[in-house]
């Protein structure tokens, strides 16, 4: 039975094939785990091809074929993974391990991306950019084997991976003496899907603006609420969306603007999120439709995160909703718990239940979106949350993570369904009082 299937309660028709939220190894099974283990031992024993094999099997994530590897009689291992829209080779042996991922092609070697490659140098630990002799823009790792262990391997490995993908991307849209390597291998989604994103990315920044030119209340007295409005409509396009290159640095550039100490005030800043915003506006629709496409990947960017830090954010945040509320500006206050469940998704990788959650918050709050791409739908013909469902589905995701999380029983009596805003603040409050303890083994 699958997880939507439990959730309803009932046999469901197979539904489309399309994950949300950034990537994350932050939910490693048992046997990863122990794969680990074993690895650190063995090469402690001087035992090194046999403890990269224990290393890749711990990198491993069966669900998206992430990772590959074999080996010959010579005692060397010949490796490949992926990570977003690159894929890493590499090899490792006894006395050496080394590992590089292809950015581009460059065709003339301009000052200016040279510049800001040697600049990218300078900040990353364990690689570097580099030219091969094809004249291929690389980014590359080696190590002796004596020092290649297993937690250095893992650090090196994730840098690597992380910085070729955000960077590929970024690069090509900037330089145009630089070119493909490699063609993009199970990537691409159909045209239906990207176009109910995209439609879906222009009203939402639309709306923000009608909100914005609307000014009640007025930005420039209450830049809080509007505030909320744009970072959780840069975190929600990000978890809904998950675009690559231009599309997802841009958000992440719009987090990274408001949230940056410096003189700026509040009221600037909103001012410049709003250009940002704009920005995207700008960019043709085949640009937008060409950073959509489907990837594998094997290292996660944000870290775990406990059930505290999530009670943290709820706490320090929710009761900001209270005074649009008072004065009915409906969707300001509404735009606070989106932010929550945003940000807590946008920057952690929360526990299994609240990660479950707080997608099923996302469900709810945006029927018309998941309901475009063939999801079910959790409310009304009014748009308001359905009592029924909602239930249903939030006491399924309680007893598919219970087995591990003994104490999970959410207290539904919390939720008010008399309006969306209201829905949404009971619902991260019924989240914010979970025990999510952890069963013993």
């Amino acid at each position: 039975m699958g997880f939507f299937e439990r959730l309803f309660g009932i046999q469901l028709p197979a539904l489309p094939d399309i994950p949300f939220g950034r990537y994350t190894d932050a939910y490693k099974t048992e046997a990863q785990l122990a794969a680990w283990n074993r690895s650190v031992e063995l090469f402690d024993q001087d035992r090194h091809v046999d403890a990269y094999r224990e290393f890749f099997a711990y990198l491993r994530d069966d669900t998206v074929d992430n990772v590959r590897w074999n080996d010959d009689d010579s005692g060397v291992i010949r490796f490949e993974f992926w990570q977003g829209s690159q894929r890493v080779t590499g090899r490792a042996a006894a006395d050496l391990v080394a590992a590089e991922s292809k950015i581009a092609r460059v065709k003339d070697l301009n000052v200016g991306f040279l510049r800001r490659l040697m600049e990218y140098n300078y900040n990353l630990k364990f690689c570097r950019f580099a030219l091969d002799p094809e004249n291929n823009l690389t980014l590359r790792f080696d190590t002796a084997g004596i020092d290649a262990s297993p937690l250095k391997l893992l650090h090196a490995l994730r840098e690597l991976a992380i910085h070729a993908d955000k960077q590929d991307d970024l690069l090509l849209d900037e330089f145009r003496t630089l070119q493909p390597v490699e063609k993009r291998i199970e990537a691409d989604i159909p045209d239906a899907e990207k176009a109910v994103k995209y439609d879906y990315l222009v009203r939402q920044i639309h709306a923000a603006f009608e909100l914005l030119d609307h000014a009640v209340p007025d930005p420039n007295q209450y830049p809080g609420g509007y505030a909320y409005l744009l970072l959780s409509m840069a975190f929600r396009l990000d978890y809904l969306l998950r675009p690559e290159g231009f599309l997802m640095d841009a958000l992440e550039k719009i987090y990274g603007i408001y949230f940056t100490k410096d003189e700026r005030s509040n009221q600037l800043k909103i001012i410049s999120l709003r250009k940002e915003f704009q920005k995207i506006l700008d960019r043709p629709r085949e640009q937008i439709f060409h950073e959509l496409y489907r990837t594998r990947s094997t290292f996660g960017i944000n870290a775990p995160a406990n059930h505290e830090r999530i009670v943290s954010l709820i706490d320090g945040e929710l009761p900001n909703m209270d005074w649009h509320l008072s004065q009915n500006h409906l969707a300001l206050a509404l735009a606070v718990p989106q932010y929550i469940a945003g940000n807590a998704l946008f920057q952690n990788v929360p526990p299994k239940p609240d990660r479950d959650l707080l997608h099923l918050f996302f469900q709810i709050t945006e029927p018309a979106f998941f309901q475009a791409l063939g999801f079910p739908v959790y409310a009304t013909p009014q748009g308001q949350p359905d009592k029924r469902l909602v239930l249903q589905a939030i006491r399924n995701i309680a007893d598919h993570n219970r087995a591990e999380y003994p104490q999970l029983r959410p207290d539904l009596s919390r939720l008010d369904f008399s309006s969306l805003p209201l829905f949404a603040r009971s619902y991260l409050d019924m989240i914010r009082h979970l025990d999510l303890t952890k069963a013993e083994h």
